[in-house]
């Protein structure tokens, strides 16, 4: 009950259906976060796009500035020199046959996963169980590399996949309410540069038509896409 009388209080001051200014629709979060837990602030971008099509899906990664304060998991696969690395630049899970049979076996104690180019015969073994998922390691997104110690360092400082969903949407954690007006701010606009970027070739009409911000708990607020695209 208390909850509803909060988020009532948070619609009530601001107009709703108003496109607001990215830092102010921050504040209006911040000035509403719950005591009780660390919520998370969540960022949703309606797309002009239909996945469906090859040449309209919309994917990628970010380093988001200030990380998202949330602690990822990462299981690499690897061997030797390159199986060392990965476990000093801090991989949580490390191992290639063994760590395959382990999640054939339902581990799935992990939230990304990285490989070397010739652990991929082994990886791609996995792909009905990682692939559901969005855990299967792609070149492209930098998680299938040789280079595993800078793509563990990459993701445990913050980079972050994303993805569009079926109905055109693209969202993301793009921080914590603990963190700074002016760190979310940065986040936010980070983000949504990665997504103009990763615009398709097949996109028609106004690419980003709709772009909203939220908290677990808190009200969702409509962002002025102009004061995220400058």
């Amino acid at each position: 009950m208390a909850n509803g009388k909060r988020l009532n209080k948070a619609y009530g001051s601001f107009k709703k259906d108003n496109d607001i200014p990215v830092a102010e629709a921050v504040k209006i979060l911040l000035d509403n976060k719950s005591s009780k837990f660390d919520e998370t602030i969540e960022l949703a971008l309606n797309l002009s796009v239909d996945p469906r099509h090859a040449d309209q899906m919309v994917r990628g990664v970010v380093a988001l500035p200030n990380g998202t304060g949330k602690t990822v998991r990462v299981a690499v696969f690897a061997k030797g020199d390159k199986a060392e690395e990965a476990k000093k630049a801090g991989a949580d899970i490390v191992g290639a046959e063994d760590l395959a049979e382990k999640i054939q076996g339902g581990m799935m104690d992990f939230d990304r996963v990285i490989a070397t180019p010739d652990m991929m015969a082994v990886v791609g073994r996995l792909g009905k169980v990682l692939g559901p998922r969005g855990l299967m390691p792609n070149p492209k997104l930098g998680t299938v590399t040789p280079n595993v110690a800078e793509a563990v360092k990459n993701v445990k400082g913050g980079e972050i996949e994303f993805k569009v969903e079926k109905a055109g949407i693209v969202h993301a954690g793009i921080g914590k309410a603990s963190f700074s007006h002016e760190a979310l701010v940065q986040n936010a606009t980070a983000f949504v540069d990665a997504v103009v970027r990763a615009k398709p070739s097949g996109a028609k009409g106004t690419y980003l038509k709709k772009v909203s911000l939220s908290s677990t708990t808190g009200p969702g607020v409509r962002v002025q896409i102009s004061s995220l695209t400058q």
